[in-house]
């Protein structure tokens, strides 16, 4: 069961994402969540940091069409979980975007929140 609640977050904050729900994104996060982001080489450290890359992510770029988390692989030991998963994100044409992703996760008051993400576009 807690393999499947670990999934359901990771699962849940790409649905936010597809809607635009940054807020969502947000309420699945640690207050100390650190993010490497596959499109920023800087770590960040602060939701302040995270929106500025929101920001900055160019809204000419090609059309997303679908972001999917698949071929995960989730441990969990007492309080703390790591899941490994590839991301695709689907566009309207060209190739599938690949991103290979780890998210360390933290059982806070019965509710896991995301930690720590690394992206890495394969």
């Amino acid at each position: 069961m807690p393999r499947e609640a670990v999934w359901a977050v990771i699962t849940a904050m790409y649905d936010a994402y597809r809607r635009g729900d940054r807020a969502g994104i947000d309420r699945l996060l640690h207050p100390e969540a650190t993010i490497w982001d596959s499109a920023d080489p800087t770590l960040i450290t602060s939701g302040a940091q995270l929106d500025k890359v929101r920001d900055a992510r160019p809204v000419d770029g090609p059309e997303e069409t679908g972001v999917r988390a698949r071929d995960e692989i989730v441990d969990v030991w007492g309080e703390t979980a790591l899941a490994r998963y590839l991301l695709q994100v689907d566009f309207a044409e060209g190739e599938p975007e690949i991103v290979r992703t780890t998210a360390v996760l933290r059982l806070v008051e019965e509710e896991w929140l995301i930690a720590h993400i690394h992206e890495n576009t394969i």
